[in-house]
């Protein structure tokens, strides 16, 4: 049985639902904020992913980075050695949607030594009658990144799930390569 720990990093404008994403998801939908609190810095959540047809879990170090501007600077230090990326989007706010390459090169940024798995998140998917960014152009920024996407409701528990574990699989996965590599120089 192998244990894995993995720090991985929520990026996004602010308002776009990553703390409701990540409490949601941290609490197995029994907590949902019903008020707005500002993330100041970063609020760090673990939370240990079992990995199907195995007896390997990963510990994510889940990391719920603040999205005001005017916190940049203070949350880079919180970037640092981060194995996964998450970039959220509010599906209802284009200008989040069009934040997400920056947050994606921020992040990016913090680990130039290394290709990190990521996923876009398409937020707050409840809110149908006032989404202005489709499916396909978050897919197709997505593909363009990279990046896997995913459309999920932390209010109503849709999908939230998914994210995480495609990440903490992923992390998986590359370490158990990284091994055989080793195993082949030995």
């Amino acid at each position: 049985m192998v244990v894995l720990r993995a720090k991985l990093l929520i990026a996004g404008d602010s308002c776009v639902g990553k703390t409701a994403l990540t409490q949601v998801f941290h609490s197995d939908g029994s907590q949902f904020p019903k008020n707005y609190t500002l993330t100041v810095g970063a609020e760090v959540s673990v939370k240990t992913v079992h990995i199907p047809e195995t007896s390997d879990s990963v510990e994510l170090y889940i990391f719920d980075s603040a999205g005001k501007e005017l916190f940049s600077e203070t949350v880079q230090q919180y970037w640092e050695n981060t194995n996964l990326i998450m970039v959220a989007y509010d599906v209802s706010n284009e200008q989040s949607f069009n934040a997400c390459n920056k947050w994606l090169e921020r992040c990016r940024a913090a680990t130039p030594y290394q290709s990190v798995p990521g996923a876009l998140i398409a937020t707050k998917t409840d809110l149908k009658q006032r989404r202005v960014i489709s499916a396909k152009e978050g897919k197709e920024f997505a593909s363009s990144k990279d990046l896997e996407y995913f459309e999920c409701s932390a209010k109503e528990h849709q999908n939230v799930e998914a994210p995480f574990y495609f990440l903490a699989q992923e992390f998986h996965k590359i370490y158990h390569e990284k091994l055989e590599v080793m195993k082949s120089l030995t």
